[in-house]
């Protein structure tokens, strides 16, 4: 869930830490499982042994871009597996931060390309573990000096692929490496200063914590119940590239895993309520991947402010993205655009037409004349003024209707929100806090360990 100022977290997320009813399937006394007259198999819910239901808590994870000592760590390394995940990866951080090089060129980016995949590459092969992180990549780019003069000077990262390739000489990271050195050392020093200016975020230390290792476990959201929070900035984007980065690695580690894992389906299914939509970045073939995720169990729920906010960012791609949501919620809005196309996709009614026409004079005359119109069964000014509290859904196979807004007050969960009571308001300081609190009951196994020991 995508959402600017971080506050549906804190109205809900004591609601989640409680859980839905865990269910079992219902066998027969052979222990098969019972289906019901359409073939789907029967449910129960799960008691305890003094008749009380048994809840299955959601796990919550945080990525907070505002405020980044109340999120998790997220290590986009964690989930690369191999030279495709890297290709992938570098793809998203290209499409989502703007470096300061000669714009309009397509060499400059494409050479920043083979740069960062050869970097990651050979942090990805072979660096540490604790090393494998954004940190690394920012350091071994600060540490290639180049000389416009001196054609043979080596800085420490060319004597380490230089060490690399004599090791191993079709290294994928060297053969990358080795297409970027072909740059001149005037334009290799342009290259670096746009790498420089495209990674300029990573000069800010709590950016650099943040990313230094991971605990969101994205390639486990598919397998458990999991509520994953994206906190993003509505009105600063200096950091949105964040999420970006985040959900092309969702999608793509999901699918994956549904595919080679699982037949196809992931055994639970994966909702992304993407408010802001337009504020998170540009996910790298996102209108092929919403084409495709809904077989394996992944529904994305696009929300933005006016249709256009779409065109921006997907250009002639937005209508593919939009095409391909089964659903249309309209909540109301003045954006010319999205007025116009709703009110086309709503059609049209048909009204009756009457007129009568009276003639004075010597001769007078009467006339009726009935005719069948077209009429918009809603135009566009008439929705530019619709209700606030009314909605016109549009579902694919079905007729779009008017409804009045669900009051949420209703449902009978509300009492659980902080909404209703400020007691259920979520702390995520408390819950993200590592601090061990002990009780007078606990049992602890103590070891002592002297200097020998550790030799």
């Amino acid at each position: 869930m995508t959402f600017p100022k971080g506050t549906v977290i804190l109205e809900c997320g004591k609601l989640l830490q409680r859980g839905t009813p865990k269910t079992k399937v219902k066998t027969d006394k052979k222990g098969k499982p019972i289906k019901d007259r359409k073939g789907n198999i029967v449910t129960e819910i799960v008691r305890d042994k003094k008749g009380k239901i048994v809840y299955e808590p959601y796990r919550i994870k945080v990525l907070n871009t505002i405020d980044f000592k109340k999120s998790m760590k997220y290590n986009p390394f964690a989930y690369i597996r191999n030279e495709k995940d890297i290709l992938k990866l570098v793809t998203a951080l290209i499409a989502n931060t703007k470096g300061e090089g000669k714009s309009g060129e397509d060499f400059w980016e494409k050479a920043e390309i083979l740069l960062y995949t050869a970097l990651i590459g050979y942090i990805y092969y072979e660096a540490p573990e604790e090393e494998q992180n954004m940190n690394t990549l920012v350091e071994m780019i600060n540490a290639m000096e180049v000389r416009e003069d001196d054609e043979t000077f080596k800085n420490p990262v060319d004597l380490m692929f230089d060490a690399l390739e004599e090791k191993n000489p079709e290294h994928f990271a060297v053969r990358q490496y080795k297409k970027y050195k072909l740059a001149a050392g005037k334009t290799a020093k342009s290259i670096l200063i746009s790498c420089g200016a495209r990674l300029a975020p990573f000069d800010i230390k709590e950016l650099r914590e943040l990313m230094s290792y991971d605990e969101l476990e994205l390639d486990k959201v598919g397998d458990r119940k999991t509520a994953l929070f994206v906190i993003i900035s509505d009105t600063d984007d200096s950091f949105n590239f964040i999420a970006a980065l985040m959900y092309s690695q969702l999608f793509n580690l999901l699918c994956d895993k549904a595919d080679n894992e699982y037949g196809g389906r992931l055994p639970v299914h994966v909702r992304c309520l993407l408010d802001e939509f337009a504020n998170i970045g540009k996910i790298p073939k996102f209108d092929k991947l919403i084409a495709t995720i809904r077989s394996r169990e992944i529904s994305a729920c696009i929300i933005l402010q006016a249709q256009s906010q779409l065109k921006v960012i997907y250009k002639d791609n937005a209508e593919t993205v939009v095409g391909n949501c089964d659903t249309t919620l309209f909540l109301g809005g003045k954006e010319k655009t999205t007025l116009k196309e709703i009110s086309e996709n709503l059609g049209k009614e048909t009204i009756d037409m009457y007129n009568n026409s009276i003639t004075k004079g010597n001769s007078p005359s009467y006339g009726q004349n009935f005719q069948k119109l077209g009429k918009e069964l809603m135009s566009v000014d008439e929705l530019s003024v619709m209700d606030g509290s009314k909605c016109i859904l549009q579902l694919r196979g079905v007729r779009p209707f008017f409804s009045n807004k669900y009051d949420i007050t209703k449902h009978p969960n509300y009492k659980y929100l902080a909404d209703y009571d400020k007691k259920n308001t979520f702390n995520i300081e408390h819950y993200l806090s590592t601090n061990l609190k002990v009780k007078d009951n606990d049992v602890f196994d103590v070891y002592e360990i002297d200097n020998d020991d550790e030799e």
